[in-house]
């Protein structure tokens, strides 16, 4: 069986794949960059497609790859902190479940030898991965992404909903993204 068969039919999945729910990653053995977010939203679960959304639309952005580059090439992997669309919370989704990341990243990671940089987008996956502090906050993180290269590099997710603290934090689009375009252009 494939790891993805294994998620598909983990006890712990079980309610999402009786309601016809399918795991959304894409984990190529050829993959030079990873991409690890929080979970797939509620658009994203019904297509059964990665990053199928308007953040999926600024991410392509940010990164300066086309959607043939980052569904078709097998350069990009996608795997998120959790599988499935975690449902709504009062301002935007749940966080992803607990224990998904530490039981299949690991796992999936091994299959993808030649990943050069690790793209970590949003709190859960920068916590997960980086050695930050629980008062370390995504700004201070994402301001000092250098510090976390070359095997890493910060951002905020790409969401609509961060339009505010991308007008306040202006220096992210004219110095961070920038910097990302480089380092992705260099490995692919």
């Amino acid at each position: 069986m494939s790891i993805y068969d294994d998620i598909v039919q983990d006890k712990q999945n079980k309610d999402y794949t009786s309601a016809g729910l399918y795991p959304i990653f894409a984990a190529p053995k050829s993959a030079k960059v990873l991409i690890i977010g929080q979970a797939p939203g509620k658009k994203v679960q019904d297509s059964g497609i990665m990053w199928n959304d308007a953040s999926g639309d600024r991410l392509r952005e940010w990164l300066g790859v086309d959607k043939e580059t980052f569904y078709d090439s097998g350069k990009i992997a996608v795997i998120p902190m959790d599988f499935y669309y975690p449902g709504k919370a009062k301002s935007g989704d749940k966080p992803p479940r607990k224990g998904i990341a530490e039981k299949w990243h690991p796992k999936l990671l091994a299959q993808m030898p030649n990943i050069q940089l690790t793209v970590l987008i949003g709190a859960y996956a920068q916590r997960y991965y980086l050695d930050l502090t629980p008062k370390t906050t995504i700004t201070s993180t994402v301001q000092n992404f250098a510090t976390y290269l070359p095997e890493y590099f910060p951002i905020v997710h790409p969401s609509p909903r961060n339009n505010i603290w991308l007008k306040k934090n202006a220096w992210f689009l004219t110095d961070v993204i920038p910097r990302l375009q480089e380092q992705i252009r260099k490995i692919i």
